[in-house]
């Protein structure tokens, strides 16, 4: 039990420094995939010259392409818009997971450092 006890602090940075991050990076990139799945990127990209629609009516399919082009273009920088964003905000719960237990350190001895 005495040896548990000394044991803890050790085992809570652990969880907390390596195994935690582990688990959240793993749930982050799946989230990120997932998303870009939703968001149809890959496909936006790989279609990026095709005409929308697929029309290929006789005399429609430059104005198709073009369409298209117009449209993937505004949606595409939506869709980066969207991720980065997406992005930022994971950095930060990231930075505030890591530095919460610092900042609780702070805020409890704060008063004694006045």
């Amino acid at each position: 039990m005495i040896f548990f006890i000394f044991q803890l602090p050790f085992l809570f940075l652990k969880f907390w420094y390596i195994e935690a991050p582990i688990g959240l990076f793993s749930y982050f990139s799946s989230l990120n995939i997932s998303l870009s799945r939703l968001l149809s990127i890959a496909l936006l990209i790989k279609t990026y010259f095709k005409p929308w629609k697929n029309e290929y009516r006789e005399g429609l399919v430059g104005f198709s392409i073009g369409m298209g082009i117009f449209i993937k273009t505004f949606i595409i920088l939506t869709d980066m818009v969207i991720i980065m964003s997406v992005l930022v905000f994971e950095i930060i719960i990231f930075l505030g997971f890591i530095f919460l237990p610092l900042a609780t350190l702070t805020l409890m001895f704060y008063k004694s450092f006045l």
